[in-house]
């Protein structure tokens, strides 16, 4: 499966067991491709809205085993159907994927950490509560430690990528936070890295590292190449973290991201942890 945009994590990577790789690069596919139409490109927002409502109705002509209405659409929704009916995927969680996609496309500031948690809560935790349906691992615990996990991986990806949401007129950081540290958006826009900004970078780091570190046991409950594959998803998070603290909090002169010698490196610690 080409994947066209950079990712922190591996996706269906070599360690996952064969049977779960298809049904793995299929909700990768519908939920990449969503995120690209809130995203990417330079279509009006309502325009936006319209195609991810198109999104919305072929997953529910997957419910209802009827036809698509959108002939473009067959390729992603008829693999993504095959793969919900063969291990029972349940349909809510990628309509959670759809609303946190259509949010971006209107909402671009989070009043405080707990909204911002909310988008979370659908923007990222799907994907871990599907994994671990794939997985016939999703116990109450289970599903409350992947919570935390996503939840830390988004709030990671959004740290790493504070520079590169503004281009986008975003700011994912709670305005509650910045005004308690005195942070404008002026700042942002001047890619000014202050004590100030610093001291807020480093408060919502700590805030992630502490929510990922709390999801970690999960990665020793799943067996074999699963857990394996969760405990390097873990250490690459932990690492973007590490790495913005060691650039000190700079996240405009460059995206801090890990390369393959990195990847060398935490798939030793996720080995050996």
């Amino acid at each position: 499966m080409p994947v066209d945009h950079y990712e922190n994590f591996p996706v269906a990577s070599f360690l996952l067991p064969a049977h779960l790789r298809e049904p793995v690069e299929a909700i990768y596919a519908f939920a990449r491709s969503a995120d690209d139409i809130a995203d990417e490109g330079d279509a009006v927002p309502v325009m936006r809205l319209a195609r991810l409502n198109d999104y919305r109705r072929a997953l529910l002509a997957i419910e209802q085993q009827r036809p698509f209405d959108d002939p473009s659409l067959v390729p992603i929704f008829e693999r993504l159907g095959r793969n919900m009916r063969a291990f029972k995927l349940p349909a809510g969680l990628f309509r959670d994927l759809l609303d946190a996609f259509s949010q971006d496309v209107g909402k671009t500031r989070y009043a405080d950490f707990a909204e911002l948690c909310d988008y979370c809560r659908r923007s990222a935790n799907p994907v871990g509560r599907l994994l671990l349906c794939l997985y016939k691992a999703d116990s109450p615990d289970n599903l409350a430690l992947s919570d935390r996990i996503c939840t830390s991986l988004q709030l990671i990806n959004f740290w790493q990528d504070v520079a590169v949401d503004w281009q986008k007129q975003r700011i994912y950081l709670p305005q509650a936070d910045m005004e308690r540290f005195g942070v404008t958006e002026a700042c942002i826009a001047g890619g000014q890295v202050t004590h100030n900004f610093s001291a807020l970078m480093d408060f919502q780091i700590q805030r992630a590292r502490q929510m990922m570190n709390e999801g970690a046991p999960l990665a020793r409950r799943l067996p074999g190449r699963i857990g394996w594959e969760l405990r390097l998803v873990v250490q690459g998070g932990l690492a973007i973290l590490d790495r913005i603290e060691a650039n000190g909090y700079d996240v405009f002169a460059r995206r801090p991201k890990l390369g393959k010698k990195d990847w060398l490196r935490l798939a030793w610690r996720a080995a050996t942890r």
